[in-house]
């Protein structure tokens, strides 16, 4: 990469994919700057979750450089070298554990030393951030296909809303120069269902409940289904009591496809594992390989690769306002683009990569 490159910053607007155009910005050692974040607010700026990602990130990075205006509405990032490090941090309150962990599994196989974070805070929250379980068993496998293999996520300790108290590790030993070329060009045959139910602090009858009812509601799809049941008591069961369950559609190549939801104050178990069965079923009808929720790292991956055009295939339903937005901000830091062909009634995505190379190693 050309100095001229490395100096020149590329602008955003929103707060929109905040967290995908720092990591993009950090694999590419391109410095971004973001303006115009909730300008029009009533609590204008970056909010207290936003500033302990860019905390985290800063932790795990050496040489980052931040500016962040007096009103807090832009953020110019000039990105160091991926370090990772043994690390603890405590979550701001605003989100879950997985909205600081997500992030971090795309720049941890490509750091100067092994990622080994300690994750203080939620361990899941009814919001659209995905869960600790989701990530356990939906994305590692996702990871598995790019050669990213040597990853575990480990959860200590349950944290339910409001108070939390979780404790999650994040251990990755994969470190890798460049993820694999993906070939992914037939649909997912689902050969399993499995999930956990999970609480703390609360009956253990409520998750038979949630597994009970899911079960029931997934049991004609003819597949074989397997929920296990994860109650937590005393000291690691966290500050609060809470609920919830992670549903994982796996196929016999590997892939799987996942959604999961949390009981909120006055919710019934059944309603909770309900919910969550039916999203998967609707996640199963409008996926081909990977699911919505696994678009936006298999495009990083795709795009970081070596110098060969990998390919995914789509369904229609998943060419939405955000798949754009997030090729359109892969296009403005690394500079190369994804092309859409009709196959069938889906769509083939291709993306040639660009050649990318562990920077963190090399100096290491």
């Amino acid at each position: 990469m050309s100095a001229a490159k490395k100096i020149e910053s590329i602008t955003f607007e929103s707060s929109r994919n905040f967290r995908f155009r720092l990591v993009l910005s950090t694999l590419s050692g391109t410095p971004i700057k973001i303006t115009k974040i909730r300008s029009n607010e009533l609590n204008p700026g970056l909010s207290s979750y936003e500033y302990s990602f860019l905390r985290l990130l800063d932790s795990v990075t050496n040489g980052t450089h931040l500016e962040i205006s007096y009103t807090g509405t832009t953020v110019t990032y000039r990105p160091g070298i991926i370090t990772g490090g043994e690390i603890t941090h405590n979550c701001d309150k605003g989100k879950p554990i997985g909205y600081y962990l997500e992030p971090m599994l795309l720049l941890a196989p490509f750091s100067k030393k092994k990622f080994s974070i300690i994750f203080k805070g939620m361990t899941s929250l009814g919001s659209n951030d995905t869960s600790v379980d989701s990530l356990k068993w939906g994305v590692l496998p996702l990871m598995d296909k790019f050669g990213v293999r040597d990853v575990s996520i480990h959860i200590l300790k349950r944290g339910a809303p409001p108070l939390g108290g979780g404790e999650v590790h994040l251990l990755c030993n994969s470190l890798i120069p460049q993820p694999l070329t993906l070939h992914a060009l037939e649909a997912s045959k689902i050969s399993a269902i499995r999930g956990v139910a999970h609480c703390a602090r609360v009956s253990p009858s409520i998750v038979n409940r949630m597994i009970d009812t899911a079960r029931n509601i997934l049991r004609p799809t003819g597949v074989e289904v397997n929920i296990s049941a994860d109650v937590w008591r005393g000291e690691n069961s966290g500050k609060s009591p809470g609920f919830g369950i992670t549903l994982v559609a796996e196929s016999k190549k590997g892939w799987r496809i996942y959604t999961d939801g949390v009981g909120t104050p006055g919710a019934l178990p059944e309603d909770v594992a309900e919910k969550v069965a039916y999203n998967l079923l609707y996640d199963l009808k409008t996926s081909c390989v990977v699911g919505k929720n696994q678009l936006q790292m298999a495009l990083c991956f795709m795009t970081i690769g070596k110098e060969d055009v990998g390919r995914l295939l789509i369904n229609k339903e998943q060419i939405d306002e955000q798949l754009f937005f997030d090729l359109n901000d892969i296009k403005k830091i690394f500079g190369t683009e994804a092309f859409l062909k009709p196959e069938d009634s889906d769509f083939l995505l291709s993306i040639k990569g660009v050649g990318f190379t562990n920077a963190s190693k090399k100096i290491a």
